[in-house]
């Protein structure tokens, strides 16, 4: 970075490659057909699939009231974790993303009013890399009742996009009390190409089915394709006044309009009441309701044997209280304490489909959670740093009035940082996750909690421009599992598991 004739400019290129820890997957999707039909083809148990190749590309560059910013994110040779239904080692997907945006922003416009408006164009797009090998939904050998697919069950759907917007927004302080804020926008997003070879479903030149063992065909441009090209529009208007109401009081209210070109319109809005209690203590309470629309892929996916969209779809929503608390004792502590409630509604889920291995979107799910989270943050001694927080929530499906499952009800987490010696600093991290539920229709056993440790070693300003960093992660090698989706079977019935016990080292040069 540096500042060249009046410009600043900053760029930044960042290259990172890995193959990933190689935990073990005991059982996939393809280990239950294999029960069922009398094959061997599953490769469970075998390790997970995590290399990958990144590229990260960035330029910014500003001058008075513009600012010009531009990014490539580049992610070549990725594995698939665990495949799609079943452990495929050999899989490999790369996409590229690129962003460019231009920004105007004058605070003073005129007395009154501030302005900011950017322009944006992102692209980006999904493709397989490797297409003659292909994405092998299952292995070679699976039966699916039809016969035997010798070459295993395969697919290539790929994809490319591009994002165009512009953003407007005005400030108004024309009032001593109120500053509003007015904003519109348009966005106009356009899956333009699609592409796909497959080795299942109809011929697109006969329409008849596809035998096991047939070649790879070229379903581009046709009905069969797994999704259709095709373009939606969506333009917005918001309104948003900070109001002082009173010493020490605080009202923000905002409400916005969307309008999409395939959904119904629709209408958010929040409030926020600040109040500044004393000088060392503030509470805020926040309401609102918002919106997640479906996207595009989730509407329109077809022909696909693991997961089917929704041109039905509508869209997400979700009513949130939240009251918040801040405080400061003295100069070194620091507490926050946060409870909230929501209620989810017409939730997008993924829907085993009883009729095939597929699932199937839909507006199926209805959700309600409450909780808690309390944190402090400790200059405990001129050399030693304390970060802690607790969190609790519990979550209700509320159509089967059960455990939402998944996330945990308990989370605890402590940071230390000490400074030992001149320069060398011993960090320490604790992550407890304590009292995960399996959805009520799962009957697998409950996913066990566990804790992780994370110690780091770091030296700062060798000779003044080195840093080292030595550092262990999970250092009592736990066995960390999340929990994997209920299925019929799931298609990971003993749970994805995370890295173990892992060793890094750093040099970093500062100049």
């Amino acid at each position: 970075g540096g500042t060249w004739g009046g410009f600043k400019v900053v760029a930044i290129l960042e290259y990172h490659e890995t193959e990933g820890h190689k935990k073990i997957i005991e059982e996939d999707y393809q280990t239950y057909l294999d029960s069922v039909f009398g094959t061997d083809a599953s490769l469970a148990p075998g390790p997970v699939s995590l290399q990958r190749e990144d590229y990260d590309v960035r330029l910014d560059v500003a001058r008075g009231l513009w600012h010009f910013r531009a990014w490539l994110q580049r992610r070549a040779d990725q594995g698939y974790y665990t495949g799609t239904q079943s452990l495929d080692p050999t899989l490999r997907h790369a996409s590229d993303r690129w962003n460019v945006d231009l920004t105007y922003h004058n605070p003073v416009l005129t007395p009154y009013w501030g302005l900011e408006m950017q322009v944006n164009s992102y692209s980006t797009d999904w493709t397989i890399p490797y297409p003659e090998q292909g994405k092998r939904i299952f292995p070679p050998g699976v039966n699916l009742g039809q016969g035997v697919y010798p070459d295993g069950f395969r697919g290539n759907p790929e994809l490319w996009e591009r994002h165009s917007r512009i953003n407007i927004s005005a400030l108004y302080t024309r009032f001593a009390q109120h500053r509003i804020r007015l904003g519109a926008g348009f966005n106009y997003m356009d899956i333009y190409r699609t592409r796909e070879t497959k080795n299942f479903g109809a011929d697109p030149v006969t329409g008849d089915p596809l035998p096991p063992g047939s070649p790879m065909v070229d379903v581009t441009d046709t009905p069969l394709v797994y999704l259709s090209e095709g373009a939606r529009k969506n333009y917005y208007f918001l309104l948003q006044d900070k109001w002082a109401m009173a010493k020490d009081w605080e009202l923000t209210a905002g409400v916005r309009y969307d309008n999409y070109s395939d959904l119904d319109e629709t209408i958010n809005y929040h409030i926020a009441l600040l109040w500044a209690i004393k000088t060392n203590l503030t509470t805020r309470l926040l309401y609102g309701h918002a919106f997640h629309p479906p996207s595009f892929s989730e509407a329109r996916i077809t022909n696909n044997p693991d997961l089917l969209g929704n041109p039905n779809l509508e869209s997400e929503t979700i009513d949130f209280v939240e009251l918040a608390f801040h405080y400061q004792p003295t100069n070194a502590l620091q507490l926050g304490l946060n409870l909230f409630h929501y209620q989810w509604q017409d939730m997008i889920l993924w829907v085993p489909d009883p009729n095939s291995t597929a699932f199937t979107l839909k507006n199926s799910g209805e959700q309600s959670s409450e909780g808690l989270e309390l944190e402090a943050d400790w200059q405990l001694a001129r050399n030693l740093h304390v970060l802690s927080n607790y969190a609790f929530q519990h979550s209700t499906n509320d159509k089967d009035n059960a455990d939402a499952g998944y996330a945990p009800h308990h989370q605890v987490y402590l940071r230390t940082d000490w400074q030992f010696l001149p320069h060398w600093h011993l960090n320490s991290r604790i992550n407890w996750i304590i009292e995960r539920k399996r959805q009520f229709d799962d009957n697998r056993p409950p996913i066990d909690d566990y804790s992780t440790v994370d110690l780091t070693l770091r030296h700062k300003h060798f000779k003044k421009h080195w840093d080292f960093a030595l550092a262990v992660r999970n250092l009592f090698n736990a066995d960390v599992r999340e929990p994997s989706l209920a299925g019929k079977p799931s298609t990971v019935p003993h749970d994805y598991p995370l890295a173990g016990r892992s060793f890094f080292g750093e040099i970093r040069y500062n100049f």
